[in-house]
């Protein structure tokens, strides 16, 4: 039993800080309506810039700067789009590319940093719970505190004029145009902020497992995407908080079947293809729940027929 519940635990606090990246996704892709496939890239100056930062002994600073710089990458990822002219798409494929050499120069020239005796939050955390019944959940109060402070943000923000002029361009940059608003502005916006969701996650994975790879945000976008799908099937409509919510759940749904596969000694080169197929089934299964009653009709017009 304590093998589960520590399985479950594992898949909760991977689910929680990752969440943080399809948090970013759900601004980006679901109300600003923008695919950034910089994701991977700024995953990992995330990690690596907060890395860098802890190990020169500010682990509360690695934080902010993670954010920092995963603000700079959505800023060059929008300008791409909204003042050179380059699709969204394209742009974000571009970046991506450009943030492995960037990481790779950020991490000394190395493609692993150890933080094995360096603090960081984590540590802090434990330090300060310890001898109490917490200590072994500082990972876990972390990512979640975490969590509710994003989900808490962008509640309040997309709420706010700003955050209002954003969801629109999402739905109708046209409109949005012709309102006196300025659709690039809303975009750079929308995309800075999301990004720093972005680094915050990869900052407090990394820190959490105590290392750095130059490939630990390899398939985040795609993670992120399948997390975000999941989350919208359950909570398809309501309100911000609400869908915001759904998709942290959809994160932790992911995380576990993850932790499911690995537990029945799935090769680790497979978890790619398990990532792939709940994608597909994410985005099948709401289609299938809405063109059912047609196959339903199509099927009993068969069966007359036949008659």
């Amino acid at each position: 039993m304590s093998i589960y519940l520590s399985l479950g635990q594992t898949a909760l606090e991977l689910g929680l800080m990752c969440s943080l990246t399809v948090l970013a996704l759900f601004l980006s892709y679901s109300m600003l309506n923008v695919c950034d496939l910089s994701t991977d890239g700024c995953f990992t100056l995330g990690a690596a810039v907060g890395a860098v930062v802890a190990l020169s002994g500010h682990p509360i600073l690695s934080i902010f700067a993670a954010m920092l710089a995963g603000m700079c990458s959505g800023f060059i990822t929008a300008l791409m789009q909204t003042k050179m002219g380059i699709d969204s798409l394209l742009s974000g494929i571009i970046v991506n590319t450009g943030l492995y050499s960037i990481n790779i120069a950020i991490m000394g020239g190395s493609s692993l940093l150890n933080m094995n005796k360096t603090t960081t939050v984590f540590t802090m955390v434990k330090d300060l719970l310890k001898d109490t019944p917490l200590a072994s959940m500082s990972v876990l109060i972390v990512a979640l505190l975490a969590v509710i402070l994003v989900v808490v943000f962008l509640n309040f923000f997309l709420k706010t004029r700003l955050g209002l002029a954003i969801r629109a361009t999402g739905n109708n940059p046209d409109m949005v145009k012709s309102s006196s608003i300025d659709p690039a502005f809303t975009t750079i916006i929308g995309l800075c902020v999301a990004n720093a969701f972005t680094g915050l996650s990869g900052v407090l994975l990394s820190q959490s497992q105590k290392s750095v790879d130059i490939n630990i945000g390899q398939g985040m976008v795609t993670m992120a995407l399948a997390s975000l799908l999941i989350g919208g099937t359950i909570v398809a409509r309501g309100s911000i908080m609400k869908r915001a919510m759904g998709v942290v759940l959809g994160s932790f749904i992911f995380r576990l079947v993850y932790t499911i596969a690995l537990r029945f000694h799935m090769p680790a080169f497979m978890l790619k293809l398990v990532s792939s197929v709940i994608v597909v089934l994410a985005i099948f299964l709401p289609y299938l729940k809405k063109q059912w009653p047609n196959i339903q009709r199509r099927m009993n017009h068969g069966k007359k027929g036949g008659r």
